[in-house]
């Protein structure tokens, strides 16, 4: 299978000179590139994000601790493969829950990564949406708490959207993306989109998802924004190390880790 990875994160007028092998910083308001970065096997990157560790689960916004760590938010429609490709990157089995059951999983899980001493990133795993089965008034009220959480949450600094490959951004995928669109645009926070299950397509369909979900972030991509797109598998673990290496580039610098973690300490 051809495989398809970001960028570190770096400038878009940078990525706008590089070929389009696989995915890359988006470069221009026309388009969603692609680029290569299978070079190196990534292995700080993995050890690193190795490290997560469970923090906190909240049941509601509001529980959720303010942190000046930079956050990577995890969203994706139920049965997106979220949990699973939490876990793939981590290479841990059993860290962020998988329900067999889509849907059921309401609560917001928050983990710490880096020293233990001194984290220097959060990821939270948002409740996946979409699922039919779940109450409407369920839906409302975390479709509320999402839009709050990618409007407001101050140390969001990032959100990594799993998108079905076989299905593409689905309306749904489209309205969550429309609560966290001006300040992606803006370069305030950073996308980046794994189309995951990508074992399940041949290499012309792979290349086919990769071109239609191009067209519909296209509006995302400034001068400012840092707009991201891969195919990933957390099967045949297809774009892992990669994208390891992706969310080991946003940590925090080791000085602010250690100042705030000395902070909460005192």
């Amino acid at each position: 299978m051809t495989r398809h990875t970001p960028n570190r994160p770096g400038s878009a007028k940078q990525a706008h000179n590089k070929t389009a092998s696989g995915p890359q910083k988006a470069a221009t308001p026309a388009r969603v590139p692609t680029h290569d970065l299978a070079r190196h096997p990534a292995k700080d990157a993995l050890a690193w994000a190795h490290t997560a560790r469970f923090y906190i689960t909240a049941a509601q916004l509001h529980q959720v601790p303010v942190s000046e760590l930079p956050e990577v938010a995890f969203v994706g429609r139920s049965n997106a493969g979220k949990s699973t490709a939490i876990n793939t990157l981590a290479q841990q089995r059993q860290l962020a829950y998988a329900s067999k059951t889509p849907g059921r999983t309401q609560h917001i899980n928050l983990f710490h990564l880096g020293p233990k001493a001194a984290p220097n990133q959060l990821w939270t795993d948002l409740p996946g949406y979409g699922y039919a089965a779940v109450e409407r008034s369920a839906k409302l009220r975390w479709q509320e708490v999402m839009a709050s959480y990618l409007e407001v949450r101050r140390n969001l600094s990032a959100v990594v959207q799993m998108v079905d490959s076989r299905h593409g951004l689905t309306e749904l995928d489209r309205q969550l993306l429309e609560f966290v669109t001006p300040r992606v645009r803006s370069g305030e926070v950073k996308l980046l989109v794994l189309l995951t299950k990508a074992d399940k397509l041949n290499r012309k369909e792979q290349a086919e998802s990769l071109r239609k979900a191009q067209e519909v972030l296209a509006d995302l991509v400034t001068d400012e924004s840092d707009v991201n797109i891969t195919l990933f598998s957390s099967l045949n673990k297809s774009g892992v190390g990669d994208v390891a290496e992706v969310l080991h580039g946003w940590v925090a610098s080791p000085e602010v880790a250690e100042a705030l973690a000395a902070a909460q300490t005192a």
